[in-house]
């Protein structure tokens, strides 16, 4: 199976997934930052991460999810928010609507920490976002346990595939 790891990182939070899924795939494999990444034909899975902005994929990544076609993907992602909470759930939504045609194989999120100018900017906002209240426990993710519960979804994931 050839593979195609594509990651958007600000903060490097999603580099540090994108490099756990890099890692557990014993495949044929490449690994690309979103703006340096080839288009994902003849790839048999691709893998994409980001990191949210409003409640969504990044916008590199959104441009980069509708490039997608019939292929296998696996979606990862971190933010401020909680693991659980609506606004994680509401992004992984949003990139799984930006590929309509794809056999989406599994997902995964976790807290990544946020840039205290980031915080002090948004919070800032009037109304301030709903992750705000979620970002402290966002501090030192993704951690080692974060990558392992990643490695551990990636292979079940695979698994069924």
């Amino acid at each position: 199976m050839k593979s195609l790891i594509v990651f958007s990182s600000k903060s490097g939070n999603t580099r540090k997934l994108a490099q756990a899924v890099y890692a557990a795939l014993s495949s044929e494999k490449a690994i690309y930052p979103v703006e340096e990444a080839p288009e994902p034909y003849g790839s048999d899975l691709v893998a994409v991460g980001f990191w949210l902005q409003a409640g969504q994929p990044d916008p590199e990544t959104q441009a980069y999810l509708k490039k997608i076609g019939q292929q296998k993907v696996f979606l990862f992602a971190t933010h401020g928010a909680a693991v659980d909470s609506g606004h994680a759930r509401q992004a992984m939504a949003a990139a799984r609507e930006l590929l309509p045609e794809a056999d989406i194989i599994g997902e995964f999120n976790c807290q990544g920490e946020v840039n205290p100018r980031v915080l002090e900017k948004v919070a800032a906002k009037q109304p301030p976002p709903v992750w705000l209240a979620d970002a402290p426990q966002a501090e030192g993710h993704p951690d080692r346990n974060d990558l392992e519960r990643l490695r551990t979804v990636l292979e079940e994931c695979l698994k069924r595939v």
